[in-house]
């Protein structure tokens, strides 16, 4: 087991150093940029003969170096910024989940759940509230992940059970959840925005993923629950004992009278929310309806609000929360709530400003149409299985996820190569995107690039003082390795019986 360890602790670091030589995300967009730039001038000398889907003629490439190009690149900056489509979904959802969080409503409702689970609940409890806490986007690194390993002690299970139970659901199932998220949109509008480099007038559900990622959620539970309970815990019990300082860790406390008010009636104005908005679609002739009474399709009003939905969905909850347990005193208090949020985006805006440039740099220039289409001309020919091709990407995105941490910057990276290109296959974009996120979610864990690793490696030294990098990874490769291949056969079976993915979304892209 020591040299097991050790040697994975090796490969690991091995993988750190590699990673802490690429540059951030942003630069890489930047340098990413510039080499579309220089091989555009390269290549728009050049005549093809692949036709462009989208006129029907030979593709041009758009040479981003000459005159006009450049002073188009200046006067158009700012609104190639500023119409991002992430940057907006990210930014609005963000404004109402940093009200519930620091009113406090997230944290309450989280430990409400926990405080009332049975003891022989408690694992599938702790990963189904990790898995849920994705809506809040970082709230169960932050929360659900120490109070699981607080739990866990106070029950008599080993803490560092709790916490690789929750890191496996908060990291492990990140593209598992119930109920719709910010990243649902975010990763739609990339997928869209790399559709249409072939179909210009394709439209993309942000929900288009969400009966899998939903039914995902009960194979990431039972999965976590059953590593947790017969593999990892009682490794640990074997050969981890607690032998940390006790008395620093955080005490399991239960809400106060007054936070259980707050909670309670936080949760019967979101009730109430959730109420009104099913009253409102209700009727035929909604408004939030198309004009033939559909709800599903994109272009149903309702669609197009999903964002500003889970604004209000947590903002809403949130002031109530405040405004009850005395968090909010005045209105003030809500604003510097909705500041505090859009600090800790700052580092996002920045990236999403570099990789906004990229985008439009990498469609303008027609480079990514021309490698999607020979690159689906290309797989045509190999003659694989469409199944095949979709573990491919599967692979592949787990593999990058390695030295890529951020979800959304890897899709801005490979979503203009996979979704147009396998559109060449007839797979869809939908399908095309869930591949990803099956790929992207399982590598998550055992990922030292990925910015909360070493804060769960600090959360388990509370409990074992030696804990390092080899001890979670340990921990943590037996969750990566069952999810990635479970879970990709579980797509598979998923497609095969031709299920659902979600939303307006399809199997097969109908080229032509």
């Amino acid at each position: 087991m020591g040299e097991s360890v050790s040697g994975v602790q090796r490969f690991l670091n091995g993988v750190e150093r590699v990673g802490n030589k690429l540059p951030d995300p942003a630069v890489i967009f930047l340098f990413g940029m510039l080499f579309i730039w220089a091989l555009s001038w390269l290549m728009s000398g050049l005549s093809y003969d692949t036709i462009d889907p989208r006129t029907q003629a030979p593709i041009v490439v758009t040479n981003l170096l000459s005159g006009d190009e450049l002073a188009s690149f200046l006067s158009n900056m700012v609104t190639t910024f500023t119409g991002f489509a992430p940057l907006g979904v990210v930014l609005v959802a963000m404004l109402g989940v940093g009200v519930a969080e620091h009113s406090g409503f997230i944290n309450a409702g989280i430990k409400r759940m926990l405080d009332v689970t049975p003891k022989w609940l408690l694992t599938p409890s702790v990963v189904l509230i990790a898995i849920v806490s994705h809506t809040a986007t970082d709230a169960g690194y932050v929360l659900v992940i120490p109070l699981a390993g607080v739990i866990f002690y106070a029950m008599g299970r080993h803490p560092l059970a709790g916490i690789a139970a929750a890191f496996a659901g908060v990291s492990g199932g990140f593209s598992a959840n119930f109920i719709p998220s910010a990243i649902d949109p975010l990763l739609q509008s990339f997928t869209q925005s790399a559709a249409q480099i072939i179909d210009p007038v394709i439209l993309v559900n942000p929900l288009n993923n969400w009966y899998f990622t939903a039914a995902s959620s009960f194979v990431i539970i039972i999965l976590a629950t059953y590593l947790t309970d017969k593999v990892i815990e009682p490794r640990l019990n074997q050969n981890t004992p607690v032998d940390g300082d006790l008395n620093d860790l955080p005490s399991f406390d239960t809400l106060s009278t007054r936070e259980s008010k707050a909670l309670t009636w936080a949760t019967i104005a979101m009730l109430a929310g959730i109420a009104l908005l099913v009253a409102v679609v209700w009727p035929a002739d909604s408004p939030m309806r198309t004009p033939d009474g559909e709800l599903a399709q994109f272009t149903a009003p309702i669609m197009r609000s999903i964002v500003p939905l889970i604004f209000l969905l947590f903002v809403i909850p949130g002031v109530v929360y405040g405004y009850v347990s005395g968090t909010f005193k005045q209105s003030r208090d809500v604003i510097m709530a909705m500041s505090k949020a859009m600090e800790g985006m700052a580092y996002y805006i920045v990236m999403a400003f570099f990789c906004a440039l990229f985008i439009a740099a990498f469609s303008k220039s027609n480079l990514g149409a021309l490698m999607a289409i020979n690159g689906g001309q290309f797989l045509k020919e190999l003659g694989l299985a469409p199944s095949v091709t979709i573990v491919g990407i599967i692979i592949l995105t787990g593999f990058v996820n390695l030295f890529v941490g951020s979800s959304s910057a890897k899709w801005a990276l490979l979503g203009p190569i996979f979704v147009p290109m396998l559109m060449q296959l007839n797979i869809s974009p939908d399908l095309t995107q869930v591949a990803y996120r099956v790929g992207d979610s399982s590598t998550n864990i055992i990922t030292p690039l990925m910015p909360y690793f070493p804060l769960v490696v600090v959360y388990c030294q509370k409990y074992v003082k030696n804990t390092g990098i080899g001890t979670l990874l340990s921990m943590m490769l037996p969750y990566s390795l069952v999810i990635l291949v479970v879970w990709t056969l579980f797509l598979l079976g998923y497609w095969a019986l031709g299920l659902p993915l979600g939303v307006g979304a399809s199997y097969v892209y109908p080229a032509g």
